[in-house]
């Protein structure tokens, strides 16, 4: 969006009738986002990034689960929504982000646990927007053609069998996952925790949930059964510590992915670019670690 736009945007719909003041917060694969100042109060403003990819993003399911989650405290105050044009303004949530200590805090795991039981009893916005893992490997391994390359083609393989397995486990009912968590979502405002960028939400298997906070924190398996433990307020069954195993992969799977589609956009800018270096060491991690295990 252009600058112009972009101010003429935030004088019409952000909240007030004072001068703006408009600083850059961040530019993802689908999403720039700015905080917008105006009349002592702050607010997050995001727009749609120009891509050439179907990401399978549902804005307009989105602004729908915002609703709800922010009546349940659990997300910001939304104050403009324009699905078509992938425009969002919302409050800004003050607070810190935690660390790689604070997220294997004993405490911590406890709050994770305790904040994904509140999100995955949010009532289901109609129609349900039911999304599995296969949909986004389909949808993200189609759009890098990642299958062209014998390393890629053998991940491809191996997901398909980690789908098959987890087809073979007991069934469980979907609930209203937020699918993108990781510290730069988490907002710690000292007595509640709240949830950051919705844009990727769906109704899927609530150990999803778990699988994606586990996997982008890197959490060792102590960690990841502490936080299972947690969830389910018991020991979990064989098959649910299986079906978390299962989920854990596919869910690096996608992170790769998605890293690989960044990576392709980014390919032809020269200037220096710290987020391609941090995306590309990730995706370098990532397919370690899933090559490992395959």
């Amino acid at each position: 969006m252009q600058p112009d736009e972009l101010e003429s945007v935030a004088a019409r719909h952000v909240p007030g009738t004072g001068n703006l003041e408009i600083q850059p917060s961040g530019k993802g694969l689908i999403n720039e986002t700015y905080r917008v100042l105006r009349d002592g109060g702050a607010f997050a403003l995001r727009v749609a990034a120009a891509t050439p990819y179907d990401l399978g993003v549902d804005r307009a399911w989105e602004a729908r689960v915002l609703e709800c989650a922010r009546s349940a405290d659990l997300a910001p105050a939304l104050e403009y929504c324009d699905p078509q044009r992938g425009i969002l303004i919302v409050r800004w949530v003050d607070g810190r982000s935690w660390s790689p200590v604070d997220v294997r805090r004993k405490s911590s795991l406890s709050r994770m646990a305790q904040l994904l039981r509140r999100v995955h009893a949010l009532t289901m916005p109609a129609p349900a927007r039911l999304t599995s893992p296969m949909t986004w490997i389909d949808h993200y391994s189609a759009a890098a053609c990642t299958r062209d390359s014998s390393s890629g083609a053998a991940l491809w393989d191996a997901s398909r069998g980690r789908l098959a397995a987890l087809a073979a486990l007991p069934r469980v009912d979907p609930v209203v996952c937020h699918s993108d968590l990781h510290t730069l979502n988490l907002i710690d405002r000292g007595d509640s925790l709240v949830l950051l960028d919705w844009e990727y939400a769906h109704a899927s298997d609530p150990l999803w949930d778990l699988a994606s906070w586990s996997a982008n924190n890197d959490l060792e398996d102590e960690f990841k059964n502490e936080l299972l433990r947690n969830y389910l307020g018991r020991a979990p069954t064989r098959d649910e510590h299986v079906r978390l195993l299962l989920l854990g992969w596919l869910y690096d799977y996608v992170c790769l992915l998605w890293s690989e589609l960044y990576l392709n956009l980014r390919r032809g800018v020269r200037q220096a670019d710290a987020a391609r270096g941090g995306v590309s060491a990730r995706a370098k991690l990532l397919a370690a670690r899933l090559d490992a295990s395959k």
